[in-house]
């Protein structure tokens, strides 16, 4: 497979996490409508929840690929996925919703985990850090349109059409890897599915200070980004009242996100993993205490254009972020990518699902309870990035 053709599979496996995630946000409140749901901040759940069986499936399959191979690991995942959406569209309730989507982000945290585990496979340090900066410039196009796919779904037909089409593009997924994907992991290199060994390899992880440090700090960077997917539908439909527009805006954030991806992958090779992290974890923190500052003076509502230029310096800085972090976090693991790859993912996804969807769960009509989010675990993220640029080796 050529380098193009793979970073388009990669970007693939990794977006169809996003898509799950941000073509429901038009949705969610017909979703809690047609599901009875009372409260209208409890739609998030809808969001968060697949965030939880993202970080329970991660610590699945990392040591199932590290066993079996990359592309069986890959099969169950997406058996999974598959049987979340059925039952995700022929639910009745929120509570069987729920049981859907975490089935859901349990089978997608396969297709995210061994994408990873396949590029460490294949690549390391710099170079790595390069290719997952274009993976994820390529995969940010998806956050971009998922919101106008919704919309445009809901304009024809019933939200559930929206989960049809996710499973869909998930067989298509399907047949692309199983057909054009070779196995990465060589057998002679395989760890046996064994509990010995996976503890000692979960040992080795958290013992690597290096590792379970920019795991950290990446778990809180996300708190951050999960509190505002939660919370980024109420903002902007009935905030701002920007009704059917929401996907419009969500896409320059997305684009945002995708930019700064793919302006890292010109400048990590030249300036390193750890300079990058250093300046874009200062940006967030500064970037929204400054903010913080000015909004007192706009309660309830910034001005949207205000608003929407901190947003997208941000999460400029967040996107800087977030490839810089995993791959500082999987360069010490490459002789156990897998269990590396799960270990990394599942710890930073547990952070910041609880952190995130308490910052969602806090909106109040006003935009203060994100913006603090983004300050408070920015100033955390940046502590511990600074403290590991001049320990870690």
């Amino acid at each position: 497979m050529k380098f193009r053709e793979f970073v388009a599979l990669m970007a693939m496996m990794m977006s169809l996490t996003a898509l799950s995630i941000d073509a429901m946000l038009p949705a969610l409140s017909q979703i809690g409508n047609d599901l009875g749901v009372t409260e209208p901040n409890d739609n998030q759940l809808i969001i968060s929840i697949l965030f939880l069986g993202l970080a329970i499936g991660q610590l699945f399959y990392g040591p199932l690929s590290d066993g079996i191979g990359r592309k069986k690991a890959v099969y169950i995942g997406l058996i999974f996925f598959f049987s979340g959406c059925i039952i995700s569209i022929f639910s009745d309730s929120l509570f069987v919703m729920l049981i859907g989507r975490a089935l859901q982000g349990f089978g997608l945290s396969g297709t995210r985990t061994i994408s990873v585990a396949i590029i460490r496979d294949r690549f390391k340090g710099d170079k790595m850090a390069q290719v997952m900066s274009f993976v994820m410039a390529t995969f940010i196009i998806v956050p971009t349109i998922a919101p106008f796919m919704g919309q445009g779904i809901l304009w024809i037909a019933h939200w559930s059409f929206i989960f049809w089409t996710i499973l869909g593009l998930g067989l298509i997924l399907f047949v692309w890897f199983s057909m054009r994907q070779r196995e990465t992991l060589k057998k002679e290199n395989r760890i046996k599915f064994e509990l010995r060994k996976m503890l000692s390899a979960a040992k080795e992880v958290f013992t690597t200070r290096a590792s379970i440090g920019y795991t950290i700090a990446a778990g809180f960077i996300s708190s951050a980004f999960v509190g505002f997917l939660n919370s980024s539908q109420q903002i902007f439909q009935i905030q701002y009242e920007l009704g059917e527009k929401f996907p419009m805006f969500f896409a320059v954030i997305a684009l945002s996100v995708g930019t700064a991806s793919f302006i890292n992958g010109q400048m990590v090779v030249k300036h390193g993993m750890k300079k990058m992290v250093k300046w874009a974890s200062i940006g967030v923190c500064l970037f929204s205490i400054i903010f913080l500052g000015v909004i007192f003076g706009f309660i309830p509502s910034p001005p949207l254009v205000l608003f929407m230029s901190y947003l997208c310096a941000t999460v400029f800085c967040t996107g800087i972020l977030f490839g810089n972090l995993n791959s500082l976090a999987m360069e010490p693991l490459g002789h156990i990518a897998g269990m590396g790859a799960a270990i990394v993912g599942s710890v930073s996804t547990f952070i910041s699902v609880p952190f995130g969807a308490y910052i969602g769960l806090s909106y109040n009509g006003t935009v203060v309870p994100l913006v603090i989010g983004f300050a408070v675990f920015g100033a955390l993220a940046m502590l511990v990035v600074l403290f590991f640029a001049k320990t870690s080796k």
